[in-house]
């Protein structure tokens, strides 16, 4: 490895904890509650070396903010739109995705769900983050419930986005719960909005035929 290759890996490595190091902190103790001197020492560094990665506590936190919501949208959706089998097989899979991401970086998802900056550029980021995930909902609902009254598409979002951000903080405060269970959640909640309209191959029962009373005539094409 050459000088310049070392070097950049050192940048990355350094980045890396300081990242995880204020995600923790942030979470625990709020934005405000939460100093770059203690960051930078909880990162192994010096305050000048962790303002070479970051100009202010500000540029940290939206940083974090938009690495962990680039990193959650990937894997459900691609879930969703390219996994194997029917669309409750699916839908079981994004969910597993998402609340597999919400386990594996729980400091994180405290301060996503919570702002406690008192910021005004943070509190955009937070609406814009819930606008996404609305309108991410709207377009699964649009796909799969086509049926749906469009003036009722909005509310139906929020009300599955309410729904996940909510589950993923009270399974934070109750991490003995396990993920499936809240993915089972997810999915009949899902499941229940899209069922109030026709939604062919959704793994509803498949319709049989109702048998004939005695002496009723067979169907034309019927045998004997």
């Amino acid at each position: 490895m050459s000088e310049i290759d070392r070097s950049r890996a050192a940048r990355a490595e350094a980045r890396t904890r300081i990242e995880d190091t204020a995600a923790r902190l942030f979470a625990e103790r709020g934005f405000a509650g939460t100093t770059i001197g203690e960051i930078a020492a909880g990162a192994g560094l010096s305050k000048p070396m962790l303002y070479r990665h970051f100009d202010s506590k500000q540029e940290l936190h939206l940083a974090l903010l938009e690495r962990h919501r680039d990193e959650l949208a990937a894997a459900p959706v691609h879930e969703l739109l390219h996994g194997a089998g029917d669309l409750a097989t699916r839908l079981t899979a994004m969910y597993d995705a998402w609340f597999g991401y919400v386990q594996s970086h729980p400091y994180t998802w405290r301060m996503m769900f919570r702002d406690t900056t008192g910021d005004a550029q943070v509190a955009a980021f937070h609406q814009e983050l819930q606008r996404r995930q609305r309108e991410t909902d709207m377009a699964l609902l649009r796909e799969f419930a086509p049926g749906l009254p469009e003036a009722e598409l909005e509310p139906l979002g929020e009300a599955i986005r309410s729904s996940l951000y909510g589950l993923a903080l009270w399974w934070l405060e109750r991490p003995d719960h396990p993920r499936e269970l809240l993915v089972a959640t997810m999915v009949r909640i899902t499941r229940g909005l899209i069922s109030t309209v026709e939604t062919p191959g959704f793994g509803a029962a498949p319709e049989q035929d109702t048998p004939a009373a005695p002496g009723t005539p067979a169907a034309p094409g019927g045998t004997d």
